[in-house]
């Protein structure tokens, strides 16, 4: 009896001693902005989830080319300013179209002096944002999202050619035509998605770690984090006729569809007006304000 007696204390004092451990065990916080990381540990932090809502994706959704700052030049017209080698040139004296400048397009290896040689790349591609969980995403994170001036790896400035080659296509079925350049793109493919809490599918991430065990350098820096308020369903319809969106983005001008008719204005139509995300869509036809 005794000896059962001195096992029994024993294993309550183990026990207890794992309970003090756990409760001094701190959680394991997410990584501070701006510090280094394995890129591994990063792409690991990044939520493995199948792509959702295909069918819905529509361009419209994400108001891209905005000028957010009302400086008179557009996100494409930024881009292009901050990424030339010397100074630009403008089609006119008014206005903020880029014409001339020096660019070098990483995907490819071109040196480019004509700007309407380039596109701007949205490193992660508006289709895969959207079904990686930016389709639950408020109007106004979407649009965020599509002028993201915030991060440069975000945006960036690319011959056309290879843009349009990528397309809406993730690492598991596109890499730039440029090798040397792989290892970057892989690692801030990872660094877009982790700012902006999106999801990767198990093909792309198989695709992602293949990439990065080739890179010499497994360090990377950790992005700025951008707070993502998730609505309760697809943004496809959450966002759209007269009345105001439901996600508090609506036209700066009128609240409701009569007045934007009354100034002469609409209908819009989905898929080619970027303001029908600015309305509900009561009746579900693809056209508000009519």
């Amino acid at each position: 009896m005794k000896n059962r007696g001195g096992r029994q204390l024993l294993i309550a004092l183990v026990i207890s001693s794992f309970a003090v451990s756990f409760a001094l065990t701190p959680a394991i916080a997410a990584p501070a902005s701006g510090s280094k990381i394995k890129v591994t540990a990063l792409l690991n932090l990044l939520k493995v989830k199948s792509e959702q809502n295909s069918n819905s994706y529509d361009r419209a959704l994400f108001h891209h080319w905005a000028d957010l700052d009302s400086d008179g030049c557009d996100t494409r017209a930024e881009v292009l300013m901050m990424e030339t080698f010397k100074k630009v040139t403008y089609s006119s004296n008014s206005g903020c179209t880029v014409s001339t400048g020096k660019w070098f397009s990483v995907y490819d290896n071109q040196n480019i002096t004509i700007a309407g040689s380039l596109d701007i790349d949205h490193f992660v591609p508006l289709k895969e944002a959207w079904e990686s969980g930016a389709s639950h995403w408020t109007y106004g994170q979407r649009e965020a999202f599509a002028n993201d001036l915030g991060f440069g790896p975000s945006l960036i400035a690319v011959t056309a050619s290879t843009n349009r080659s990528k397309s809406d296509r993730d690492p598991a079925s596109w890499m730039p035509p440029s090798s040397r350049y792989h290892c970057t793109y892989a690692k801030d493919w990872v660094r877009v998605k982790y700012r902006w809490h999106l999801a990767i599918d198990s093909t792309e991430k198989s695709a992602l770690t293949r990439e990065l065990a080739t890179c010499a350098n497994k360090i990377t820096k950790v992005p700025p984090r951008m707070k993502v308020r998730m609505t309760g369903g697809t943004g496809s319809n959450t966002n759209n006729n007269g009345g105001g969106s439901s996600d508090g983005k609506t036209d700066h001008r009128y609240t409701y569809c009569y007045e934007a008719k009354a100034a002469g204005l609409g209908p819009y139509r989905r898929g080619v007006d970027p303001e029908y995300a600015w309305y509900r869509d009561n009746d579900g036809d693809g056209v508000v304000c009519e």
